[in-house]
């Protein structure tokens, strides 16, 4: 590294100490050269990277070199997902996560003080980048140990990766995360723990472990929504693509929900049988499976993975949402991929890249390809349930990067099964049509819902709140509920849907709702339901039901449309599972029911904490069918 480079940047006081008194410092200029360090030495073609705490040594992570890539396994099974109550707040601004002081009984500055003093006797890797990407993005910075390169190849794979010899102006990171991973076990006897730091110049993000979904992931993300905070916009938890129909229509979808609720999938295309048919759902008990034949489907434009970015400088007159993408690369999940075929798209790419991938929690042999169907085993046997790839949008075919209007903001929540003799909340339909008032209660109350995959395990129904990014935030609860309110206010023309994944009712479905929704609302078009097409659901906080279906000259059975219809569940399983959703409803809104709440937004609240029908939501805020 030369002395020229490290004199572009503007660090704060203690990393320019940081960085004066260290072994050695190594800027990479290429994703690719980040990667290349990240086994050693150069030639090496697997590493177990342990890192020494109080004397001893402490396994950590494998890493393997791929043809087409590295492969990155953890020796923890508890460090193969996020865990959701990671973040931790160091600062005396306004929140609603817990404080440093009040979780370890201590100021943050001395752990801090003892974080940047290990630091300085490491050797280390800085890796620029911009948060947001390049659409105004903020000069962001990881500053990590050497043996930690990898983490820094993940991150330049997610985010807007800066080549510091080309870049002209003064680099001032208004981000830093700091990587320290020894404090997982000194500190924090082995959990997750991301504190924040938000300080006047510099948003401080200690990161002390090496999974990078809680900092190079939901960590940019929360120093996203706090700057939309500040500044009064959204950064929404979503995925979004556009849709050409064999007609050469087009439409936008923005796909919402809490970690496991169908984001990534959004994006891919319909799951098909050998012989091309589709399998709407198969009956639990019997084994029956529903198929439909779907001649042609609809062309997909990948538009965003998770983080939708909603500033207001890039909105219009349409009266519809206007997005990009806040990333630069796509934290896949692949536990749906279990065998060679399921998702040929991807696996192409997965397979043959452009360029080299990093692959997470999935089996590897030396110098061979990484096939993303072999999951790591975990400790109890099974497949670990949260493998990953990285992979940078730019080598999405038919990618879209500029703003562009959404049509649809879809909202999905995975869902268990339900009977009468074992009811619970898995009484959605395969579509339902929500008025805005309730499309803005849904994104506050948020339910993480069954069996997710992406974070550590949690029982029951739980939620992720404000819009499903309630985990990342930094911020008050109810300043967003307001941003999310006026979003919603102010995009009138976007319609709204809700879908489930995963279970309707005694059926097994998958992710097949929402791209069987996603080909329906695409053929249909800007075409408004009929009055006598929609039924209002037997639960008012569902909206409508649909009153018939037919894709491609097909009907779909009443049994997915409307679940209380189905024997195994019928009036008494559903209405148990409705008063389940309403009493999670109820309980998750009371924290937004506080002063600050946008008069409006007391309102609809005060329709949910009423039982109230359809149509008093309506009268709050008309829908455009």
């Amino acid at each position: 590294m030369s002395l020229l480079n490290l004199r572009k940047f503007k660090f704060s006081e203690e990393i320019s100490q940081v960085i004066d008194n260290c072994k050695s410092v190594t800027i990479p200029n290429s994703r690719e050269e980040i990667i290349a360090m990240t086994l050693y030495p150069p030639g090496a073609n697997t590493i177990d990277v342990r890192i020494e705490v109080e004397g001893k040594l402490i396994d950590e992570i494998s890493i393997v070199r791929c043809k087409n890539g590295v492969a990155v396994n953890y020796a923890e099974d508890y460090m193969r997902r996020r865990d959701p109550d990671c973040l931790i707040i160091a600062d005396d601004l306004p929140t609603d996560k817990p404080r440093f002081t009040e979780e370890y009984g201590e100021d943050f500055s001395i752990l801090r003080e003892k974080t940047y003093s290990w630091l300085s006797e490491q050797d280390l890797i800085i890796v620029p980048f911009l948060s947001g990407g390049t659409f105004g993005g903020y000069h962001s910075v990881l500053i990590a140990p050497k043996y930690a390169a990898f983490f820094g190849a993940a991150l330049a794979g997610l985010q807007y990766f800066v080549g510091i010899d080309e870049f002209e102006e003064v680099f001032e990171p208004k981000l830093a995360i700091i990587l320290a991973p020894p404090f997982r076990h000194t500190y924090f006897d082995g959990k997750q723990v991301v504190v924040h730091n938000r300080t006047p110049n510099l948003y401080e993000m200690f990161s002390y472990n090496l999974y990078p979904g809680p900092s190079a992931k939901k960590g940019v993300y929360g120093f996203l929504l706090d700057i939309g905070e500040k500044e009064g916009w959204v950064t929404a938890h979503a995925s979004a693509v556009k849709i050409t129909t064999p007609y050469e229509n087009e439409i936008v979808f923005m796909h919402e929900g809490a970690s496991g609720g169908g984001k990534s999938e959004m994006g891919e295309s319909l799951h098909r049988e050998p012989d091309g048919k589709i399998v709407i759902g198969e009956h639990l008990i019997t084994g029956e499976k529903f198929y439909l034949n779907l001649e042609e489907s609809c062309q997909l434009g990948p538009i965003a993975d998770d983080m939708a970015l909603c500033h207001t400088s890039i909105q219009n007159n349409s009266k519809k949402l206007v997005i990009r993408d806040a990333e630069d690369g796509w934290f896949l999940r692949l536990d749906h991929i279990k065998e060679y075929g399921t998702e040929p798209f991807h696996e192409k790419i997965f397979t043959q890249p452009s360029e080299p991938l990093v692959f997470l929690n999935i089996q590897a042999v030396p110098t061979a390809t990484c096939l993303v169907w072999e999951h790591t085993i975990d400790s109890n046997g099974k497949p670990c349930p949260n493998p990953r790839v990285i992979l940078p949008r730019r080598m999405v075919p038919g990618v879209v990067s500029d703003p562009i209007e959404v049509d649809v903001r879809s909202f999905g929540i995975r869902t268990p099964p339900c009977t009468a003799e074992h009811p619970t909340y898995g009484i959605l339909g395969i579509l339902h049509i929500l008025p805005p008032a309730l499309a803005w209660l849904w994104r506050l109350i948020a339910p993480r819902g069954h069996n997710n995959p992406s974070i550590i395990d949690s029982e029951g129904m739980t939620s992720e709140g404000i819009g499903s990014y309630g985990p990342f935030l930094t911020g008050k609860c109810v300043t967003h509920a307001n941003l999310l309110l006026e979003q919603i206010l102010n995009s009138l023309n976007t319609r709204y849907v809700l879908i489930p994944n995963q279970h309707i009712g005694c059926y097994k479905v998958g992710f097949m709702p929402q791209w069987l929704m996603r080909e329906y609302l695409a053929f249909r078009g800007s075409a408004k339901f009929r009055v006598n097409h929609l039924v209002p659901a037997r639960l008012s906080l569902l909206g409508y039901c649909l009153n018939s279906l037919k894709i491609d000259g097909q009907y779909i059975s009443a049994a997915f449309l409307r679940p209380e219809m189905q024997p195994e569940m019928g009036l008494e399983g559903y209405d148990q599972g409705a008063k389940q959703i309403r009493e999670f409803a109820k309980k998750e809104l009371a924290k937004y029911d506080v002063p600050e709440l946008h008069p409006l937004g007391k309102k609809i609240i005060e329709c949910c904490y009423n039982d109230a029908t359809l149509d008093d939501y309506l009268e709050l805020i008309p829908i455009r069918y």
